[in-house]
């Protein structure tokens, strides 16, 4: 069940009903049975697995706040070791394993270990992550053991960020399936409207986008030159709106509901270097790495030298969080130089040439040059993170440049289409890559605003004629631009 089906709508529709209308005892019930339907709607068998987390981890929290000593540690490592070991069966198992026959093959042996013919559960890393991290709450002394099993199961299972985040930490959401939340008009209609920008995000931007990056990159041995460019900057904005419209649907469903969740995207492409990347796109993952990983590590208390050890080792394990394969394992590689260079950079005191100073110009200036770089990098570590094997991210790699000129010259002779030599790279209208060209401009537009506004706030303060003008328009864009015909998953559910 997708958020962007007519099967969720009526699901969302019945779930948020059937929670103000019941009785405040009986709605946490009625939660994690509904996000039981919803996570069983994919593979209804996987539910076990959840369930099997759900037990330990439970019992686990208890055992780890009754205990003292090194007991402790003993029943976090059984925990963390349950929750680990689920990830290395369904997610890594066969990714290392057909590395090792690969090294047993150079040496002459045979791997005895099989193949595996399982499907990796839908949003494994999610809610596994969200399970360690209340067990390491407790742990640490931050939170106290919950002791009601179906509020845990709850806390776990919520379906609005079940399979694709945000991450949340038991301090924020577990107290919230406790307090009793009344319908307000505001707070609902306001949670409706990041719902509806979500999914503007989702099927106007994103799944557009799509069909103009698929095409280079499900076969990108046939493209050299300005295809590869093109198709690369539309996977990069394709993924920022597939994956921040599911954080804004999630946290819109739970708005109208009363609950508050983490917000996990704070308009990242306008960052102006890699770190401030990372404290704006997908902040519950990197916040859990830098909490649970980096710090343990020893953070900024050891040399610097260690510092920059135990942050590429970070992105490493990010990169492998996000899929088993070398690809991911190279794009969280790529972050994590950067990251290091940049630190580098900054110990040595060297700086870019980029005017920091001046008039407001220069100044202005200076920023777009920066957040133009770090888009740039960005995208170039999004080659290995959408190509389906290391030799054809190597492929577009190595041909970006490759024909260019002449590839600008006959887009600009023929600009209805966009050829490479006899081979035509879209089949789609100079009016149709334009439009969704300029709803990427209006989401950006939009997150301008933010800068400074409330835009949900600015709306509802408008009066009713121009309100409801926008609201309708809104809805014409939304169902004449769309993609609407089979709906397609969002990114991040393979994670």
């Amino acid at each position: 069940m997708i958020f962007n089906s007519l099967e969720f709508l009526l699901f969302f529709t019945v779930v948020t009903i059937g929670y103000f209308a019941l009785p405040y005892a009986y709605r946490w019930l009625w939660l994690l049975v509904a996000s039981s339907v919803f996570y069983m709607a994919f593979v209804p068998v996987y539910i076990l697995i959840l369930g099997f987390t759900i037990v330990i981890d439970y019992i686990a929290g208890i055992w780890i706040e009754n205990a003292r000593g090194p007991a402790r540690k003993r029943l976090l490592l059984l925990s963390l070791v349950a929750n680990i070991g689920v990830l290395a069966v369904f997610k890594y198992y066969n990714f290392f394993n057909e590395n090792l026959t690969g090294v047993l093959a150079t040496l002459g042996f045979a791997n005895p270990a099989p193949y595996l013919s399982i499907l990796l559960p839908i949003g494994l890393s999610f809610h596994t992550f969200q399970a360690m991290s209340y067990t390491i709450e407790v742990y640490q002394g931050n939170q106290k053991a919950e002791r009601h099993f179906g509020i845990y199961a709850l806390y776990v299972m919520f379906y609005p960020q079940l399979v694709a985040g945000p991450i949340e930490r038991p301090q924020n959401i577990l107290h919230q399936f406790y307090e009793k939340h009344q319908f307000d008009y505001q707070r609902v209609t306001d949670g409706l409207k990041l719902m509806a920008w979500g999914m503007f995000k989702k099927v106007v931007i994103a799944d557009q986008l799509a069909s103009l990056a698929d095409v280079v990159y499900n076969n990108p041995t046939q493209y050299t030159g300005l295809p590869l460019w093109l198709a690369t900057g539309c996977f990069g904005f394709q993924i920022y709106c597939d994956f921040s419209a599911y954080s804004d649907m999630a946290l819109g469903a739970a708005q109208v509901m009363g609950f508050r969740l983490m917000q996990n995207f704070d308009r990242p492409y306008f960052s102006k270097s890699i770190a401030e990347f990372w404290r704006r796109w997908h902040s519950s993952l990197s916040t859990w790495f830098r909490d649970y990983v980096y710090i343990p590590l020893g953070g900024n208390r050891v040399s610097v030298g260690r510092q920059n050890r135990n942050l590429f080792l970070v992105f490493l394990l990010s990169g492998l969080w996000h899929g088993a394969s070398w690809n991911f394992v190279i794009w969280g590689a790529l972050h994590g130089t950067y990251l290091v260079v940049a630190r580098v950079k900054n110990t040595l005191g060297v700086h870019l040439p980029l005017p920091e100073r001046g008039t407001a110009a220069a100044h202005w200036l200076g920023k777009v040059l920066r957040i133009g770089m770090v888009f740039g990098l960005v995208n170039f570590a999004w080659i290995f993170f959408r190509a389906a094997t290391l030799p054809h991210a190597w492929h577009i790699v190595t041909h970006l440049f490759t024909g260019l000129p002449e590839d600008l010259h006959r887009w600009l002779i023929e600009p209805d289409a966009i050829f490479i030599r006899e081979n035509i790279l879209l089949r789609k209208s100079l009016q149709g890559v334009l439009s969704t060209g300029l709803m990427v401009m209006l989401m950006e537009g939009v997150h301008l605003l933010q800068r400074t506004h409330r835009v949900r706030t600015l709306v509802s303060q408008l009066p009713a004629l121009p309100r409801w003008g926008l609201y309708y328009g809104f809805l014409v864009l939304l169902f004449y631009l769309g993609a609407f015909e089979v709906p397609a998953k969002f990114i991040y559910f393979q994670f």
